[in-house]
């Protein structure tokens, strides 16, 4: 009778330990909320279009927003959490203070969602609908979102300022850095094309437009000058994509060939290395570049995604 006992409470420990692990093997899917939620992908996208309505480069942001998120701790939107007692967060790492943006539609979105289906909806979800919303409301190509997040309660300070590849950093690195997150150097090179929209501050250029260097176009770099002085307006923006700044095209690939990309990590894909031959291919081929891209962005919103209860 005791061994009975003693069988049947190892079992239900058994038991206990592998349905407390089921939600680490939850899966993502589109259909996540359709029962629960049925108008939350609807709700979020009508708040997107009005952030983009009143300003178009909140699209850039917003996509920013979550590339800047999954590469610190996974896509569990750690860098929406405030600084507090017992959490240092990653609003203030160097990388993001000043130049992240869109938390605040998030936030609107977030205030909808519940306001139809209370703790239903996770945060980290509704960054992942609005990337995808964000793209296509500037022309870029739009994807089939798969959903069931859990938002983090932890965020990292040191890996934000750790994490996330410098402007400067050379293609090498760029490619080490994407290859420990899951992407492939043609993902790398897709996901940059995000940069054929927004714009960046003086001080993530300034060195290159005044290094008089061999992979600048001289005109591209005068024609920068002017909006960034040598020695000031560090906060001055200047379009990522001279030519076509609010829409999502492949001129942004156009210009590394033509060496007027802007940021050195831009240039840098372009510039007698192993990447060469897929700019060369997304500059001919922007049908190709937007079905990359957007296979891309649904491989990083998958980095470390929490799931489960």
């Amino acid at each position: 009778m005791g061994s009975r006992h003693t069988s049947a409470a190892i079992f239900f420990l058994l038991f206990l330990s592998v349905t407390n692990n089921t939600p680490c093997n939850a899966q993502l899917s589109s259909t996540f909320y359709d029962a629960t939620c049925p108008t939350a992908l609807r709700t979020i996208r009508t708040t997107i279009r009005t952030a983009i309505s009143c300003e178009r480069r909140m699209a850039a942001s917003l996509l920013r927003l979550r590339f800047h998120d999954c590469f610190v701790q996974g896509c569990d939107v750690s860098i929406l959490l405030e600084d507090g007692a017992s959490i240092i967060g990653e609003k203030n790492a160097l990388p993001n203070k000043g130049s992240v943006r869109g938390y605040e539609v998030i936030d609107a979105a977030k205030s909808k969602v519940e306001k139809l289906c209370p703790g239903v909806v996770s945060c980290a979800d509704i960054l992942t609908v609005a990337a995808r919303d964000a793209s296509e409301m500037v022309g870029g190509p739009s994807w089939s979102v798969k959903l069931g997040r859990r938002d983090s309660t932890t965020a990292s300070l040191v890996l934000a300022e750790t994490s996330l590849p410098s402007f400067k950093a050379p293609l090498d690195s760029l490619i080490s850095t994407f290859k420990d997150n899951g992407l492939s150097a043609r993902d790398m090179v897709a996901l940059s094309g995000a940069h054929t929209i927004g714009q960046a501050q003086c001080f993530l250029f300034r060195d290159r437009i005044y290094s008089n260097g061999s992979d600048i176009d001289v005109g591209f770099a005068s024609t920068r000058r002017r909006g960034c002085p040598i020695n000031d307006g560090n906060g001055n923006l200047a379009p990522l994509d001279l030519v076509t700044p609010n829409t999502f095209d492949y001129n942004y690939f156009k210009n590394l060939i033509q060496k007027k990309g802007l940021l050195e990590s831009d240039q840098v894909l372009y510039s007698g290395g192993s990447t060469d031959s897929i700019v060369s291919e997304y500059s001919n081929n922007p049908s190709k570049f937007k079905s990359d891209f957007a296979e891309a962005m649904v491989k990083m919103s998958e980095i470390r995604s929490l799931t489960g209860q």
